[in-house]
């Protein structure tokens, strides 16, 4: 029978017998030595993650409903009791998605500094022994490692997404959609343990007198339950302030380097993580494609002169060329288009009415609107849209934008331009509308 010995370890009784420890974890425990490890440092990165991780999960959640899971073209589709309520996304306020869709993306980014400095400072706690001491402790460590796996697997995923780069060969709105339901529950667990020891925590050392504490003055904190502060801590090689400033100053860095994907203007210039590019080209139709027309298959021919838009509903079918949508009234308005990945623009285009052509389809108060694009292939070739958005003042075909006509890669010879949509569903390449009536279903 292995041999145990008595143990005064952190959160254990004196004279407890536990399993003997495994070769290399008493040097590894004296290792680690920096004198800021403790109770408050992780309280105060922990606070800032309490403030804004929410933030980043009901934006997150928000967008998903935004690409209309009710009509089943929300990603993934199939998601069981997780399937939010229905609901059709607003227009109103038109930069909607534009705020939520950046918001989750930048502070995402933003959070990394901040993710990294808390797992820093609870790092000796994976080297704990013995890993488990009761049930209660094995439930916290489960949810532990849940909310570490989880907002790692999500920080990854997601940058490798706005970058554009697939390299992990699985569906990325499936896993990641799954993954932050795994670690909400998990962060939700986390924080029901752990609140009453932050606030205690964040009680025991002013925040004002430890910002001014130098280098020098610097010292470890009393021993904790948790075993967060160093057992032979060594001396101090940057202060308490110094490392609440390093994470700080690199949230602030990237979120300088993220925001403008977000913004028009000269901002724009200092996104260098914007994954079109901070100068997507001259004039008016200088600004970022997501799918260039080369890369959606469609050809000049099916473009040119030959187009026309089908338009069906109310048991007709009317077909329309270029120069029969100019003729129609006009409508102008300064949207803006947002993408997944995080970038938005906000352009002014010209076209005509959704509400006109849906009576022009004889179909004047539509319960929805089935978009279909020149596209042949591809996961958005098609876009259905509800009532309020067909309705919308100032949802359009957009056959212009800032008094030029579209370019091909953004849609020409049409596309279909609606406030607060997601980029994705404002199909480019247009070929047909289909209008349903209220007793279509």
């Amino acid at each position: 029978m292995p041999a145990v010995r008595p143990t005064a370890d952190h959160g254990g009784q004196e004279g407890a017998a536990v399993p003997p420890r495994p070769p290399g974890v008493d040097t590894i425990e004296r290792s680690w030595r920096s004198p800021l490890r403790g109770p408050w440092l992780t309280a105060v990165y922990g606070t800032a993650l309490l403030v804004a991780l929410p933030l980043v999960i009901i934006t997150g959640l928000l967008d998903y409903a935004a690409y209309g899971p009710q009509f089943d073209q929300a990603f993934p589709t199939d998601v069981g009791w997780l399937r939010l309520p229905a609901f059709d996304w607003p227009t109103r306020p038109s930069w909607l998605f534009r705020v939520t869709q950046g918001l989750h993306v930048t502070l995402g980014i933003v959070l990394i500094p901040v993710v990294l400095g808390k797992l820093w400072s609870v790092l000796p706690k994976l080297f704990d022994w013995p890993p488990v001491r009761s049930l209660a402790q094995a439930l916290e460590r489960l949810t532990l490692l849940l909310l570490v796996g989880g907002i790692l697997f999500q920080i990854a995923t997601g940058l490798l997404n706005i970058q554009y780069s697939y390299v992990y060969g699985f569906d990325f709105y499936t896993a990641h959609y799954f993954g932050a339901w795994i670690f909400t529950g998990a962060f939700v667990a986390h924080v029901v343990i752990k609140f009453p020891r932050l606030v205690t925590a964040l009680r025991s050392r002013p925040f004002g007198a430890q910002l001014r504490t130098a280098r020098a003055a610097t010292r470890p904190e009393p021993p904790d339950p948790d075993g967060l502060v160093a057992t032979e801590p060594g001396p101090a090689t940057v202060s308490r302030r110094g490392a609440v400033g390093l994470v700080g100053g690199g949230a602030l860095l990237l979120a300088v380097l993220t925001i403008g994907q977000s913004l028009d203007g000269p901002l724009r210039r200092t996104a260098l993580l914007l994954p079109r590019g901070r100068q997507p080209g001259p004039g008016p139709n200088g600004f970022p494609v997501n799918r260039t027309v080369a890369a959606a298959g469609v050809r000049p021919e099916q473009t040119g002169a030959g187009w026309r838009l089908t338009l069906r509903g109310g048991g007709r079918t009317v077909t329309l060329d270029r120069s029969a949508l100019l003729a129609m009234a006009q409508h102008t308005a300064a949207l803006p288009i947002s993408c997944v990945e995080g970038w938005s623009t906000r352009q002014t285009w010209t076209g005509v009415r959704l509400r006109d052509l849906a009576a022009r389809a004889g179909v004047p108060d539509p319960a929805s609107a089935r978009v279909s694009s020149l596209e042949q292939a591809g996961l958005f070739r098609t876009a259905v849209l509800a009532s309020n958005q067909v309705l919308d003042p100032d949802a359009l075909l957009a056959l212009r934008v800032n008094g030029v006509d579209l370019s091909p890669d953004h849609g020409y010879p049409a596309r279909v331009i609606v406030p607060a949509l997601p980029g994705v569903h404002c199909t480019k390449w247009v070929a047909e509308i289909d209008f349903q009536g209220r007793a279509d279903g």
